[in-house]
């Protein structure tokens, strides 16, 4: 089968976060199973460009990448010339998946598929949450939605990973016809001892953003009657970094916390095993690869239940899932540094488990199946 993707941005342009990860570990997973995967993508690096040949392939980890010039240097990524290149090549391919929303690259994307008679799979990536259309420029995103948004929607299949953003993507487009397959997550082979800390070790890793609800967690923290040690791993923006440092030190908690930087690769894979709790109060998180990656490595998780992967963590029995009220995580992490019993099964069992039900080629095979489907409709 051949299949183009088309995203905003794609490696090595990881200033994105974890979208950048699980667009690409889909595209090499695919390839792997003798599939050809055409990405179309363009040059952005947050306000830079990545210094890539455009418009030339470009062999990416086995996948073949277009990178495109865009002539906007924010979230918009407008590219002409991607544009212009899909418009002429769009029917030579099966399937087209399209990655993102809220940005004219992709509704440009779709209409360009519109226009050529095909509908393409689009997975937003939890741009459709609630929380995000309530916030950052959600005037701006309510003008786009009523004014050609949903109805570029309305022309393509939905794909999602989780059932929580099922439900907010078809509280916009009603009967969206679609499916729920999680992400890909690239888990380490490697396995790694649990370590006894010296004090319960709680860490957070992730893009520091506002997003991500860490002024609830070091609030809660606060209040907690155990010693603690709060290890945050991850990047972001120096003035919103500096006003969580301020806040911790207004809770009287500053040393009792590490910042500890960006971790990615197998570093990441240890920082994680050598936590006793990996937290993630999220104000909206389609699916939080974090997650899995810390069960991976037998790290309990104690997360919000705006989190999509919530009711997997419940169901599964693998941690603690809370609402987002800084007394009610407070309390939470108390219930968690008591049920020692709980924390040691996690250790025991989470490895395994997740290493069998994420295997990147039983997830891949579901959405060949997913595509086969579509190219069945064309018929």
């Amino acid at each position: 089968m051949k299949i183009l993707f088309v995203a905003p941005s794609y490696k090595p342009a990881y200033i994105y976060g974890g979208t950048i990860v699980v667009i690409a570990q889909l595209a090499e997973a695919l390839v792997k199973l003798g599939h050809e995967v055409v990405v179309y993508t363009t040059t952005a690096n947050g306000a830079e460009e990545l210094p890539l040949t455009q418009g030339i392939p470009t062999i990416v980890d086995g996948v073949q990448v277009f990178y495109f010039k865009r002539i906007t240097k924010d979230h918009t990524h407008v590219s002409p010339a991607l544009w212009g290149y899909m418009n002429t090549t769009v029917k030579q391919f099966d399937v087209v998946h399209i990655h993102s929303w809220w940005n004219f690259l992709v509704m440009g994307a779709v209409w360009v598929c519109k226009k050529n008679g095909i509908k393409p799979v689009l997975s937003p990536h939890g741009m459709l949450s609630t929380y995000i259309l309530q916030k950052n420029n959600s005037i701006k995103k309510r003008v786009l939605h009523l004014l050609f948004g949903k109805w570029l929607l309305a022309h393509t299949y939905l794909h999602v990973s989780t059932e929580m953003e099922l439900e907010e993507s078809r509280a916009i487009i009603p009967n969206w016809e679609g499916r729920v397959i999680v992400n890909p997550v690239t888990l380490s082979a490697h396995t790694y001892a649990r370590n006894i800390n010296d004090v319960f070790t709680i860490g957070f890793l992730s893009r520091v953003d506002p997003k991500k609800g860490l002024e609830i967690l070091l609030k809660a923290l606060s209040k907690v009657t155990f010693p603690f040690q709060f290890k945050i791993a991850g990047s972001g923006e120096e003035s919103y970094i500096a006003s969580l440092k301020a806040l911790a030190k207004s809770c009287g908690i500053s040393a009792y916390i590490e910042w500890v930087g960006w971790k990615s690769g197998e570093e990441k894979f240890e920082f994680l095993s050598g936590l006793d709790l990996f937290a993630l109060t999220s104000h909206s998180e389609n699916f939080a690869i974090v997650v899995i990656e810390s069960l991976s490595v037998g790290t309990p998780v104690l997360i919000s239940d705006q989190v999509g992967l919530h009711k997997y963590v419940s169901t599964e029995n693998l941690g603690w899932v809370t609402p987002l009220d800084v007394n009610t995580v407070s309390d939470a992490l108390h219930i968690c540094v008591a049920e020692k019993e709980k924390m040691h099964r996690i250790q025991i069992q989470a490895p395994a488990q997740i290493h069998q039900a994420f295997s990147d080629d039983i997830l891949a095979k579901q959405y060949i199946d997913f595509y086969t489907y579509i190219v069945s409709q064309k018929k």
